[in-house]
């Protein structure tokens, strides 16, 4: 089973690269998503409320759009962040690691996606067999990211904090141009799924 990863900055379409692949009878493990359900486990909500205060907890659960605004301030300071990630990124490697064998035991899928915006960050590159690093141009993604009713600082700002696009674009093994047509950027993930020869569903 191959497991490939998902690279690329800030609204690049990431998601919609993962759906193709998804078509394609891939498996698709969602690293946002897996963060969520960690930051939901009573332990690390205990932890998170013992560093950044009760605040930080509405309705019973973690307000995710609080604890950014925290982590991800303007001021520069990163040790908040590296806070967040020691807490969290060993929690959600596990669980990440558990699903791919679970898939991988069930033998029912040819392939695993891993879409993880911190994919470098976090190390969880060396979980994969191939990564994929989705390119669009910067001004592209600041529209993409302008539609979500971010403002124009907020890309840049929750960038810096990720290892820089390049880089990202330099340690992948492969890249989609997302910058055209859906259509173009699915024959893209069909040719890759082809040069590894994997089945078709």
């Amino acid at each position: 089973m191959l497991i490939i990863g998902l690279a690329g900055g800030i609204a690049s379409g990431k998601s919609f690269v993962a759906a193709c692949f998804e078509q394609l009878g891939a498996a698709l493990i969602d690293a946002d998503q897996v963060g969520h359900e960690v930051l939901d486990q009573p332990e690390v909500r205990l932890l998170l409320v013992s560093r950044w205060g009760a605040d930080i907890v509405k309705d019973d659960k973690v307000d995710r759009r609080r604890l950014a605004e925290i982590v991800f301030r303007s001021d520069g300071d990163e040790q908040q962040l590296v806070e967040l990630e020691e807490i969290t990124h060993p929690r959600i490697r596990q669980r990440i690691e558990s699903r791919i064998e679970t898939l991988c035991v069930s033998g029912r899928v040819p392939a695993v996606i891993l879409d993880a915006p911190v994919m470098f960050r976090a190390g969880w590159d060396d979980i994969c067999n191939q990564v994929v690093f989705v390119d669009v141009p910067l001004q592209l993604r600041k529209q993409r990211a302008g539609s979500r009713g971010w403002d124009q600082g907020e890309l840049e700002r929750r960038e810096s904090r990720q290892v820089a696009v390049e880089e990202k674009k330099k340690r992948s093994t492969c890249v989609v141009d997302n910058s055209g047509s859906q259509r173009q950027t699915r024959e893209q993930v069909e040719q890759l799924w082809r040069k590894w020869e994997l089945p078709h569903e």
